[in-house]
């Protein structure tokens, strides 16, 4: 062997190398070329569609539309959103948004399970939530559901009410006991289950279908009559509706329904669905029966079911307040049994600024007796009007027998009774019946007087003028359903005088008040002696003249009107 031949021997093993991967190459090449392809999805069987149903009832018209959209399916399994808005010609308006899963049995039933939330605008304003559950098995032959409906979140709403208020003594006050009944409106929580079977007048596999339904509920809360009763219905349903869209339904029904709340009601329904494939360009795909149940429409209560009841508030017990804020506490009461009538301004005295004193029995006073500042004096049968810090108002009637104060003397008495700031009186019968010019109530320069359902009587016999009310200056001052009567027995140059203003008045209201001024050498109802008095002219109506006349108006605003038609000045 040469050395030539030794050199060759590397290069000729790897010539045969190369060759042997070469046929290697050629051989698995077309196994690579043929790779399978990647499996597709299969078209899905269920697609979205909007239901348009119109009912026409006996007692209401409905209408409503329903957006179904699956969710995820396969052959045999859908998961379905659906959202339904419903408005009936009561006002009544609605929501429903659920999810639902249905599966078809090999065995040839479809079972399904779903949940709504609900929200209902009711012909009354009010608004109420509600929870639904329920559940279904759908054959070709038999149909089963049962559903719960359970109220959410607020379920009563206060409607109109009415109610009363009574003021009483209760120990040292006065409270206003408020009791009332409140209308309200609530909804109920209930279940409904019902049977239906497919009648024989088509084929298993036809697409028209003809079904009956029996079934019923109930709906139950506290203090409301259970709406509870039969329920039956009749369906037609068509899957294929000539002239229209592949994968449309129509349905035409009948339903009725039966409980005591709400009476018999009757419906005719026609409900259209329309397959939403049809705006994007597809095609529904052909369904077999079962798989065409797969979107039936779920069945379940039409709204949220809500009742009207009655029912008494808790008593409301609050402190009781005159119109001018003046509380009325500190009650003590005096009696001329215990008391005499020459104790008496003392024990008025006694009682204290912001008292009230009920007066039983006449006391017979030879001296002024003055109120404290914020005191209320009122006979007893005495009436008060009052109210609370809400707003409820009463009538307080004092216990006890008529109060009478007679001021009563020789000569000197210019008044029986002196108000006080912010002082009311009440329910008495007040006199003045000395000798000379006197009141029987004045008024000097204070405020907030309140002087209501009193007989004020002044009457004089020998010399001086007679004046029920003497107002001398001060501002907000009630003069309201008081009998004012004065005489001076003909007492010459002497003048009778229901109300008179000694110095400017301001803000005062005379209301609802009667006015007998008689044998004076000039009777007067009101007389404002020249002053600046200001009254309130829109408040101060309803006056009555027995006899007298408005003179000396002087420099006077607003008026006190009468119901003769007359006014003053």
């Amino acid at each position: 062997m040469t050395v030539g031949d030794a050199a060759d021997r590397p290069s000729a093993r790897r010539r045969r190398a190369l060759s042997a991967l070469a046929a290697f190459a050629l051989g698995v090449a077309p196994a690579f070329a043929q790779t399978p392809p990647v499996p597709t999805d299969p078209p899905a069987k269920w697609g979205p569609f909007i239901d348009f149903e119109g009912k026409v009832g006996t007692r209401r018209n409905l209408g409503e539309g329903d957006l179904f959209v699956p969710l995820h399916q396969n052959r045999h399994t859908l998961i379905f959103g659906d959202i339904r808005t419903r408005f009936d010609d009561g006002n009544n308006r609605e929501g429903n948004f659920g999810l639902g899963i249905r599966h078809m049995l090999e065995a040839g039933w479809n079972l399904g399970a779903y949940g709504y939330f609900d929200r209902r605008r009711t012909r009354l304003g009010d608004q109420f939530s509600q929870a639904t559950f329920g559940a279904e098995a759908l054959s070709l032959d038999w149909d089963a559901r049962i559903n719960g409906y359970q109220p959410v979140g607020s379920r009563l709403k206060n409607l109109d009410g009415t109610s009363s208020s009574s003021a009483a003594l209760a120990g040292t006050a006065v409270e206003i006991t408020t009791t009332g009944i409140q209308r309200q409106e609530i909804a109920l929580g209930g279940v409904d289950a019902e049977i239906g079977w497919r009648t024989p007048l088509f084929d298993a596999a036809d697409t028209t279908q003809l079904r009956l339904y029996g079934g019923a509920y109930r709906f139950a809360a506290d203090g409301v009559h259970a709406v509870q009763g039969p329920r039956a219905r009749i369906d037609l349903t068509i899957d294929a509706v000539p002239h229209l869209w592949e994968g449309a339904r129509l349905e035409l029904g009948l339903e009725g329904q039966h409980d005591g709340p709400r009476g018999s009601q009757g419906f005719a329904l026609l409900r259209l669905r329309i397959p939403l494939q049809v705006f994007s360009g597809e095609s529904p795909q052909p369904l077999t029966a079962m798989e065409r149940r797969m979107t039936d429409r779920v069945v379940r209560d039409v709204d949220i079911v809500s009742q009207t009841r009655s029912t008494a508030t808790t008593p409301l017990v609050e402190r009781a307040v005159l119109a001018n804020g003046q509380a009325l506490s500190s009650v003590t009461t005096i009696d001329s049994a215990t008391t005499t009538g020459a104790q008496l301004p003392g024990a008025i005295a006694a009682a204290g600024a912001n008292s009230t004193v009920i007066l039983t029995g006449q006391f017979i006073t030879t001296a002024a007796t003055t109120l404290n500042s914020g005191q209320t004096l009122v006979g007893g049968a005495g009436a008060l009007a009052v109210h609370g810090a809400s707003g409820h108002a009463a009538t307080f009637i004092a216990p006890g027998g008529p109060g009478t104060i007679d001021g009563k003397v020789a000569i000197g008495l210019a008044s029986t009774l002196e108000m006080g700031n912010n002082g009311t009186v009440s329910g008495l019968f007040i006199k003045n019946t000395h000798i000379g010019a006197g009141f029987a109530v004045f008024s000097d320069f204070v405020d907030g007087v309140i002087i209501t359902g009193n007989t004020l009587y002044t009457v004089k016999t020998i010399g001086g003028a007679a004046t029920a009310l003497g107002l001398n200056g001060g501002s907000g001052i009630i003069v309201r359903g008081n009998t004012l009567f004065v005489g001076t027995a003909g007492v010459l140059l002497s003048n009778a005088i229901g109300i008179s203003t000694g110095q400017a008045a301001t803000n005062v209201t005379v209301a609802g008040n009667t006015f007998q001024a008689t044998g004076g050498a000039i009777n007067s109802t009101i007389d404002a002696q020249g002053r600046a008095t200001s009254f309130v002219s829109g408040a101060s109506t309803g006056n009555i003249i027995v006899s007298g006349t408005c003179t000396n108006t002087g420099a006077v605003t607003g008026f006190v009107s009468f119901t003769n038609g007359s006014t003053c000045p």
